[in-house]
């Protein structure tokens, strides 16, 4: 099984500058979008053969998710149980007989931190919700989760450690996260690989290769075994982050 992930930022622009071209050449059989900054009810578009379920946020041009996917779920999900994290759009789960598959966009903690005290009560929730899942059978996550877990992952690592994205706390909500019985898929098949996802639009930060690496797909550690490709396609564009791949040997 073939996914890809992608925070578009935007999935109208987005749909302007090679997405749906990008969606056909490479034929996945799960698309998982971050950042849409749509309803549905706005598309013009779509996609033969795929499925599609839409999370978008309460707040119009703001957040939201997407899947696209060749297989119907058996279940679908929006969100968590917890109303405090309601309305932003920001995870769709679909469940299979033999996995769970989830899509995520993480909060931003902002500039000044100004949001990291509800990044935290939203890693510790998620975190809850990813275990019970695990519980019952391996699941598959992935999307922008908005963190640089180790000093690899940053182009500067020094000048940002109290920048969003780079906290201690943030990089330890990760670390909990894989000690709780996950892999890091890149890292697990890559370990000394410096490869980016995101670029600031800023200060030719892409031209520069000046990123971060905060896009994953992360997966049950009983599984971890059955990935045969995890790579970073840092030569698509299209938005201010790149696609990420998974390729599984699972069977649906």
């Amino acid at each position: 099984m073939l996914f890809i992930s992608w925070n578009v930022n935007g999935l109208r622009a987005a749909m302007g500058k090679g997405f749906a071209d990008f969606f056909r050449e490479v034929n996945p059989d799960f698309l998982a979008v971050q950042e849409t900054k749509m309803q549905e009810e706005q598309k013009n578009f779509g996609f033969d053969g795929y499925y599609e379920y839409w999370n978008s946020a309460v707040r119009k041009g703001y957040s939201g998710t997407l899947v696209y996917t060749r297989h119907e779920p058996v279940r679908i999900t929006f969100g968590l149980d917890n109303a405090d994290f309601a309305g932003e759009g920001r995870v769709i789960t679909l469940e299979y007989p033999d996995f769970f598959f989830v899509n995520t966009y993480s909060p931003n903690s902002k500039e000044e931190l100004a949001r990291l005290d509800f990044r935290m009560e939203f890693e510790d929730a998620f975190r809850r919700y990813l275990e019970s899942l695990d519980a019952r059978k391996p699941l598959i996550l992935c999307g922008d989760l908005n963190v640089a877990h180790e000093e690899i992952d940053i182009k500067n690592p020094k000048a940002n450690l109290r920048n969003a994205g780079f906290t201690v706390e943030e990089r330890e909500k990760f670390s909990r996260l894989l000690e709780s019985g996950f892999t890091d898929s890149f890292r697990f098949l890559n370990p000394d690989t410096v490869k980016y996802s995101w670029w600031s639009y800023r200060f030719n930060a892409r031209m520069n290769n000046a990123g971060w690496r905060i896009d994953y797909f992360v997966v049950s550690n009983r599984i971890r075994n059955h990935i045969k490709r995890a790579e970073i396609l840092n030569d698509v564009f299209g938005s201010d982050h790149c696609p990420v791949l998974l390729e599984l040997d699972l069977p649906l």
